[in-house]
């Protein structure tokens, strides 16, 4: 045996259930597979919490958890070369049991909390001594009010640590340099882009790809920056000229509304300016990539009767944001040149999710499977993320650093306009001899 092989370690957890929520990254299943590997290999049970929380907050006398339905036992048999798989062993959704509580006062309120008891009810009712938490900024959210609702049971009551691990393809999340499945999404749509720009060249066209990315611009950078696109635009860049505010009638409320939003026209103006600049150069074709969460910052105009899920982000598929700006790039550039130019407006994103993993994710992916094992076995912690940095290197985030415990929100990781990868892609794009988005 190696001297660096982990030993056995006396540990009071006896069970762990590990669950995944949100959507989909490459290399899920090196994350869960290596955190159950790291506890069964102390003697620990591993169960899987399958789909999220969406049979844990059905649970009841009338539904009790049922072993195949609600979960799975993972054990080396079911972990079999599951490491470098695609999709998620255990599966997914997007329930989000933490949904009615906004604000520590809200623990206080049985009714909100209650989907939160049910989760821990169903938890317990499982023998489960600790649970590892999977997911995006909205399950970081989720993980840190159940470590509260913990906080407010009875003396004596049963204590679950909760460990989360970071997950999403945008790679905003703060406390962590990269997320696993980053790298593979980022290289899976950058080939799409890359075919896509054969394509434009071949018709003399241009296509205008809706990237993932709701809240930073991180896939979307990624992806320009790799595809070779001609220009990409997130909500980092909706500053200066390409921001105005409006002031609207809430049809729920009755109230006037008062937001800052994108200014569409200038935004339209700057994809015009690079299909002209690019026309100058010899170049008829191009691919422009923005990130999806620029659909947020639209004007009302464009937003009304679009629903919103259960954490309050409006159903940006159903939007559509490329094909919305694909028609007006189409007629700003008509008006200016007085000719035709077909823009086509794509959705990216799907593809990438349950990609094959890249060497890196998967490497990064058992780091923090591992890292759970660590923090929970090793030095006994809760109420943590685990980080990876440097050469794998692993921390523990405390939720307090994450998430604001007054408005229990997380604080997004932007891509920084003076940092040199925001840069890189400005350097990249096609040169409009303009100090626009270039300070």
């Amino acid at each position: 045996m190696s001297p660096d092989s982990p030993q056995p370690i006396a540990t009071s957890i006896k069970k762990v259930a590990i669950l995944f929520a949100g959507g989909p990254a490459p290399a899920a299943n090196a994350v869960i597979s290596t955190a159950a590997v790291s506890f069964i290999r102390n003697g620990i049970e591993v169960i899987g919490i399958k789909h999220g929380y969406s049979g844990l907050v059905e649970y009841g006398p009338d539904r009790p958890m049922v072993e195949g339905r609600d979960y799975m036992k993972l054990d080396h048999k079911a972990l079999r070369r599951t490491r470098n798989s695609a999709g998620i062993l255990i599966g997914t959704a997007r329930t989000n049991p933490g949904k009615n509580v906004s604000s520590p006062k809200h623990l206080e309120d049985a009714e909100r909390i209650k989907p939160l008891k049910t989760v821990y009810d169903a938890l317990c009712s499982l023998g489960v001594d600790a649970l590892i938490s999977i997911g995006g900024d909205d399950t970081l959210k989720t993980a840190n009010k159940m470590q509260m609702f913990q906080r407010i049971l009875p003396a004596g009551s049963k204590q679950i640590p909760v460990v989360h691990l970071p997950k999403t393809i945008d790679n905003d999340y703060s406390g962590i340099d990269f997320t696993f499945g980053y790298f593979t999404a980022v290289d899976t749509l950058a080939g799409e882009v890359r075919n896509l720009l054969a394509d434009a060249e071949a018709g003399r066209n241009y296509f205008l790809v809706e990237s993932m990315g709701r809240s930073a611009g991180w896939l979307a950078y990624g992806v320009a920056i790799a595809g070779e696109a001609s220009l990409v635009l997130s909500v980092e860049d909706v500053y200066d000229k390409y921001r105005t505010t409006e002031t609207y009638r809430d049809a729920h409320s009755g109230k006037d509304v008062t937001r800052d939003v994108m200014n569409v026209e200038a935004v339209v103006g700057r994809i015009v300016d690079t299909m002209q600049a690019r026309e100058r150069e010899g170049k008829e074709f191009g691919c422009i990539v923005v990130a999806e969460g620029m659909a947020e910052l639209l004007p009302h105009k464009f937003l009304e009767g679009v629903p919103r899920d259960d954490h309050g982000h409006i159903a940006i598929s159903q939007l559509n944001l490329g094909r919305t700006l694909s028609k007006l790039v189409m007629d700003e550039y008509k008006k200016r040149s007085g000719k035709s130019r077909k823009v086509v407006g794509l959705q990216l994103g799907y593809e990438a999710r349950c990609a094959r993993p890249h060497a890196f994710d998967v490497m990064l992916g058992s780091q923090l499977g591992v890292g759970a094992y660590r923090a929970l076995v090793e030095q006994g912690l809760s109420g943590v993320m685990v980080s990876v940095s440097g050469q794998l290197d692993l921390h523990f985030v405390p939720f307090e650093k994450l998430v604001n415990q007054e408005t229990l929100v997380t604080t997004v990781r932007f891509v920084e306009r003076s940092s040199d990868f925001h840069k890189l892609a400005r350097f990249l794009e096609t040169y409009i001899n303009s100090t626009s988005l270039r300070d």
